[in-house]
């Protein structure tokens, strides 16, 4: 069943063009098949075991794919958070890639607009339409293969990026193929599809658990929560109430004792020149807003 909902024209929702990341992607069921067979995998591993190169693989391959998802596809392509060179753009759309969660178009277009109907009709993954569907399900419903151009004209005009995002699916199959290369059978289970799948569901916990547990600091008018777990597990997304409130910082943690590792991170390449002018919360944001106690309260 869909449940995905359509939102209505009065809403000023963009209508979604297609922008088709090669022929793979035009059959709903073959995308479908490859993240279940990745999942499926994973099982394998009770025939490979595990190896010190193979957990190296796993473990770093995790992290350094989701910095690229939150620095990258999150902070810097969704919300433009900070700046930096073009050459180094690339390099996060390549470290995003990686992860295997399409190109920087798609999950920008597709981030922007849950943040403009955040938990309302409209929403790509509320979990107010179930937490399986915000979890995961949403991904495979036939119209999430659309790219929202209209809500991404600053990336469109970058023609590097226009392309990767058509071609994103070269990267993780290029990056599996280089673990087996490294390990053989080990590598390709552990290093690749065990850490992808890690992946994925840490970055889904975003869409599903932290509108679902925590606490909230603001009122924003929809279900975000800050949730410190949440935040270790996903390198700072776990503020993710804070987020919502002021959606342009590239620090989600807005106070030294919420652990933001994502930004520690952003903050290092800043040291280095390699990225410039990161945003912060104003001081404004630190004026805070108390939410009603039902809303205030852990779910």
């Amino acid at each position: 069943m869909d449940r995905r909902p359509d939102p209505a024209p009065e809403t000023g929702r963009v209508a979604p063009t297609a922008r088709v990341a090669g022929p793979w992607q035009r059959q709903e069921w073959l995308s479908v098949g490859i993240y279940w067979a990745i999942h499926a995998a994973c099982l394998l591993v009770f025939v490979t075991g595990f190896g010190w190169l193979s957990l190296a693989l796993c473990l770093g391959l995790f992290w350094l794919r989701l910095f690229g998802i939150t620095a990258g596809y999150h902070r810097y392509f969704s919300h433009r958070a900070f700046k930096t060179s073009r050459v180094f753009q690339f390099v996060l759309a390549l470290l995003g890639c990686a992860a295997t969660q399409k190109g920087p178009l798609w999950w920008a277009s597709h981030h922007r607009r849950h943040h403009a109907f955040s938990d309302q009709p409209g929403d790509t993954h509320s979990p107010r339409e179930g937490f399986w569907w915000a979890h995961q399900g949403w991904i495979f419903d036939a119209r999430a293969h659309a790219t929202e151009v209209a809500r991404i004209p600053d990336l469109l005009v970058h023609p590097e990026l226009v392309w990767l995002d058509r071609w994103h699916v070269v990267v993780p199959l290029a990056l599996a193929a280089g673990c087996f290369a490294l390990d053989g059978l080990r590598g390709l289970v552990v290093g690749f599809c065990l850490s992808t799948t890690l992946l994925w569901h840490a970055t889904y916990t975003i869409n599903s658990l932290a509108h679902r547990f925590g606490s909230q600091r603001y009122a924003t008018g929809d279900d975000s929560r800050n949730n410190l777990w949440l935040a270790l597990l996903t390198l700072g997304e776990g503020w993710h109430n804070n987020h919502h409130h002021y959606m342009a910082s590239a620090r989600q943690g807005f106070y030294w004792w919420e652990i933001d590792i994502a930004y520690y991170g952003l903050r290092a390449l800043a040291a280095l020149g390699i990225v410039r002018e990161l945003r912060e919360p104003p001081a404004r944001v630190y004026q805070q807003t108390v939410p009603a106690p039902e809303a205030r309260r852990a779910a």
